[in-house]
């Protein structure tokens, strides 16, 4: 992608299906959260956001908790100018820079894009009507919003995942962490 993009690491949740912290569990040596974030320095971003609040790190909090993913989003999105954004959860371990990228160029002429079905990563214009929709969509739904209505909300695109579709599984629970290929 020959635009500028802001990385951003969704790390704003509860882990309460882990039973602890998801960002702060090391893989190689290394926190998910610092996994999450040097995947996106990889994939070009220019500035790395992290939506919750770890020590040392670029973060903004969520203005309203607990209300998943898409809480984070309009948290971050408030904050930032008009921009693109790669937005992508600390716990999905198999991602790499290459996959990001196609996802990026996606991006090019929508207002957004993700791979079929899947909720993230998710590649999308931060601006005003990206604020809006997060803002009536919350406002309809004060429990949370799916990825998927604010995707549908602002037209955004499906990518085919191909090959990559074991890459975009997360790590939820105690088990799926044992289950991670090493």
């Amino acid at each position: 992608m020959s635009q500028a993009f802001i990385g951003v690491v969704l790390a704003g949740g509860r882990s309460t299906r882990m039973g602890q912290d998801k960002a702060l569990l090391e893989l190689d040596g290394r926190s998910l959260l610092e996994h999450a974030v040097q995947l996106l320095r990889d994939a070009g971003a220019s500035r790395v956001l992290v939506s919750g609040c770890y020590a040392g790190y670029d973060c903004i909090e969520d203005t309203v908790p607990g209300l998943g993913p898409v809480g984070g989003i309009a948290s971050v999105a408030s904050a930032l100018p008009a921009t693109h954004a790669l937005f992508v959860a600390v716990d999905m371990t198999g991602l790499d820079h290459l996959l990001l990228l196609q996802l990026l160029a996606g991006l090019q002429g929508h207002r957004a894009a993700r791979f079929a079905g899947q909720p993230l990563p998710w590649a999308a214009r931060v601006d005003s009507s990206l604020k809006a929709a997060t803002a009536r969509l919350m406002q309809r739904s004060p429990a949370g919003v799916s990825m998927h209505a604010l995707h549908a909300a602002v037209d955004g695109i499906d990518l085919p995942a191909g090959d990559g579709l074991a890459a975009l599984r997360n790590v939820n629970t105690p088990q799926d962490w044992r289950n991670l290929p090493r």
